[in-house]
């Protein structure tokens, strides 16, 4: 039997994302991550984020800037140097000077990590008001360039010559052949790979062109919508691409998510507070989990994570309506899928990130995102949003719409 609401209960109140775009050739290429940051942490105030401008009356704000007490910001690809563009983003934004910030880096899994760190300032009593996002600019920023531009600061003979050097070195093994990596291991075959993957740009393009991501989209000046689906992707067009890790391999840039450019945020307070406001509350955060897995097949992440989650929050596979599961590869993403033994009708039923891209700090706070908006629109109760991690992990949250939620935002529309 699940527990009854708590006054402390993390619960979220607006959860927004800028359009998704294609790294060096989308409509977002030429901004800086600081530019996306400041479009989604002024837009998760508003209580109308798609009519968002640069200034915004009193009467326009959910709640007061400067009732936000706090900012967790998930980055991948950054410098250093982003915590102080960040900072100067959320200033720029609108948030006063008194609202703290912080960043964090768990690759794959930093926006998620944003809003965890936030939902649980929030459950102990730290904060009450704060917002949990994610950002990254591959166009700035590409990943192919990260260890040319900041290799790993470690005693490469100790590395090397300790007892479990393998699994130590296995950590730089690149993304793409873990992909391989998992999809040999699993006698994972090409054609169901690529058949998942002309899926996601299906389900996406019927998502956009019915305008189910309007409600959770903030524009950027005058970019509004993901210009990453293809709507005529199928199963014998990505048959045709060769394997990109392995000539002999079932990996290809079009089974593999895109190179993205956004930026997600979400808007986090106490049950209390959000009664207190009398706010519409979209979801409350339930439980979160990071498992470790073998570097070497990092994409099994959410085979271990989900049911960590899950069990936290006394739930099963059985009880989840919606799952938002990062297809960082469509090998790893099946393998999730089958493995766990999920509904694939549940599992991101508007597209995953090989159709949307995975703008690797933005993931986790845009699936959360993407979640909220689908169970509100459809009107589910539980979800769980997961993802594997670079360096061989996988994280996974559980988010609920319990009755009390129902209720505030009933009275929020009837009253």
């Amino acid at each position: 039997m699940a527990p009854p609401p708590h006054p402390r209960d993390a619960v979220i109140v607006q959860a927004v994302r800028t359009p998704l775009c294609r790294a060096r050739k989308g409509g977002l290429a030429e901004l800086p991550p600081s530019a996306l940051l400041s479009a989604v942490l002024h837009g998760v105030l508003l209580k109308h984020p798609q009519q968002a401008t640069a200034t915004a009356g009193r009467d326009e704000y959910l709640i007061p800037p400067d009732a936000v007490q706090d900012v967790c910001v998930g980055n991948v690809l950054s410098p250093p140097t982003a915590a102080v563009a960040f900072r100067m983003a959320a200033l720029s934004a609108g948030l006063p000077h008194t609202t703290s910030l912080s960043t964090v880096n768990r690759q794959c899994s930093s926006g998620l990590q944003a809003i965890a760190n936030i939902a649980h300032a929030i459950r102990c009593g730290s904060i009450d008001v704060g917002i949990g996002a994610g950002v990254e600019s591959m166009s700035a920023n590409p990943m192919h360039k990260l260890y040319e531009n900041h290799p790993p600061e470690v005693d490469w003979d100790a590395m090397q010559n300790c007892s479990n050097a393998k699994e130590v070195m296995d950590c730089l093994v690149p993304m793409g052949k873990t992909s391989e990596n998992v999809s040999k291991k699993y006698g994972l075959d090409r054609r169901t790979l690529d058949e998942l993957a002309a899926r996601s740009h299906q389900k996406a393009a019927r998502a956009q062109a019915t305008g189910k991501f309007i409600s959770e989209i903030v524009p950027v000046g005058d970019v509004d919508r993901d210009d990453g689906i293809r709507p005529s992707t199928t199963a014998d067009k990505l048959a045709k691409l060769k394997p990109v890790f392995d000539k002999n391999g079932s990996t290809t840039a079009g089974n593999s998510s895109q190179l993205t450019d956004g930026a997600a945020a979400v808007l986090l307070m106490s049950r209390e507070e959000a009664m207190r406001r009398r706010l519409p509350i979209m979801g409350c955060w339930k439980s979160y989990a990071v498992e470790g897995v073998p570097p070497r097949i990092m994409g099994v992440g959410p085979v271990f994570a989900i049911p960590s989650a899950l069990a936290k929050a006394s739930l099963s596979t059985d009880d989840i309506d919606v799952y938002e599961i990062n297809e960082a590869f469509a090998s790893q993403a099946h393998y999730s899928i089958e493995t766990l033994r999920l509904d694939p009708d549940k599992v991101n039923p508007n597209g995953g990130a090989i159709a949307l891209g995975h703008p690797l700090g933005c993931t986790g706070a845009r699936l959360v995102v993407s979640l909220l908006n689908e169970m509100r629109r459809e009107r589910k109760r539980t979800g769980v949003v997961s993802m594997c991690i670079g360096t061989g992990m996988g994280a996974a949250a559980v988010l609920e719409v319990d009755g009390q939620c129902i209720l505030i935002v009933w009275l929020d529309i009837y009253e």
